[in-house]
């Protein structure tokens, strides 16, 4: 299974297209637009949001709402291109009407000023419209994809949000993914811990009055996953390395570790390895989850747990100092319309590239030409290191 996106923040649309997905597989299209809906919401949220309205369209690889094996191709339309035609058409010949909102000023933290280096451009519009977070919105249209089919194979994902600026929860869930999910439900922070909001919701607020911005820590848990997905075999085997770069690929994300990550560098041994149990009904597992689900590079059939780090959104609105690109002047940084925090979004995405990583393997290490077929050697596959 693999995916390529393609698109501008304020282009036509978002495009996807996804190989690899199983034929059979009957999709929930409500459940993929509520996925959209989730990530356009969360305190601290900008105005965009509200003029986005984000619903996906399928344009093919798929038959009566069932996949046919195919590629599947998906479109999310850019409501707000209708604002921003004559300056992000993408066949109209550039004259000085239409390249009035020229971006000169490289925003610290953002990819404009390098991008533009890179890529010989002296309107930085031509960086920050695809390097833009609103290309995630395609990531969990395909994420929400992948996290159905792990659904038919018994394995339950969720992600939420750990840790806003420096203020982290002081509940810290591993397992339990159902319970979770109906936790995160209850607020507008996808946080487990109900009574932690109000708190939290004030230093958002303080943040905006400062014309600051916050990142956080996000979690995310993958339940019922079959040991042995990934290999030792060699380094670009490793699934949880692959987890990584996943992670990492996600805009502004600054770390990424696996279960207790660097906490475990603290403690002696004794207290970050897993024991090893076996049970004549359950067959081999972990007396803990220390590793977060994976050793050698392998999952050991542990909850797969994976925390990454974001950093706070670079968009200020009391800007930072910058230099004109074209001038060399010593100027404010420009100013895109932003949030004060995106963690919440961010938490679905990162739910959404764990997700597609796990189907990847998956589909990597059985038959994915027919969901059926996948779910005869997926249980067939459990039976068997059960009983080792």
């Amino acid at each position: 299974m693999d995916y390529v996106t393609a698109g501008e923040s304020h282009g036509p649309q978002l495009t996807g297209i996804i190989t690899g997905i199983p034929a059979g597989l009957k999709l929930d299209i409500d459940e993929i637009n509520a996925a959209l809906a989730s990530r356009q919401g969360g305190y601290g949220r900008g105005n965009r949001q509200k003029i986005e309205h984000d619903q996906v369209q399928i344009v093919g690889g798929v038959r009566h709402r069932v996949t046919l094996g195919s590629p599947i191709a998906l479109v999310v339309k850019n409501r707000d291109h209708a604002h921003w035609d004559k300056i992000m058409n993408p066949t109209s010949e550039a004259t000085p009407e239409n390249t009035l909102r020229k971006v000169e000023r490289p925003r610290p933290g953002h990819a404009d000023l390098v991008g533009g280096m890179k890529y010989r451009h002296r309107d930085l519009r031509n960086v920050l419209e695809r390097s833009s977070a609103r290309e995630t919105a395609m990531r969990v249209a395909i994420g929400n994809i992948c996290k159905q089919l792990l659904r038919q194979l018994g394995i339950q994902i969720v992600g939420f949000v750990q840790q806003i600026g420096a203020t982290a929860s002081k509940f810290n869930p591993t397992k339990n993914v159902t319970k979770i999910e109906t936790a995160i439900t209850q607020n507008d922070l996808r946080m487990v811990d109900q009574d932690e909001v109000d708190e939290i919701h004030q230093v958002i607020d303080q943040a905006k009055r400062d014309g600051d911005t916050l990142g956080g820590i996000i979690k995310v848990i993958v339940e019922n996953v079959p040991a042995g997905l990934g290999s030792y075999t060699n380094w670009d085997t490793k699934l949880d390395a692959k987890l990584a770069a996943a992670v990492m690929g996600v805009n502004a994300m600054k770390g990424v570790s696996i279960g207790e990550g660097f906490a475990a560098a603290k403690k002696p041994g004794s207290q970050v390895m897993d024991p090893i149990e076996w049970e004549k009904d359950d067959g081999w597992g972990r007396m803990s989850d220390h590793l977060g689900g994976f050793e050698g590079g392998m999952t050991n059939g542990m909850p797969v747990i994976v925390n990454a780090a974001m950093k706070p959104i670079p968009t200020l609105y009391k800007p930072l100092q910058t230099a004109d690109v074209n001038t060399k002047e010593v100027k404010k940084a420009n100013v895109e319309r932003s949030d004060t925090t995106a963690i919440v979004p961010a938490s679905i995405v990162i739910e959404s590239v764990v997700a597609i990583e796990m189907v990847k393997a998956i589909t990597e290490t059985f038959d994915a030409s027919n969901l059926g077929r996948l779910q005869e050697q997926v249980q067939a596959y459990r039976e068997e290191i059960e009983n080792y």
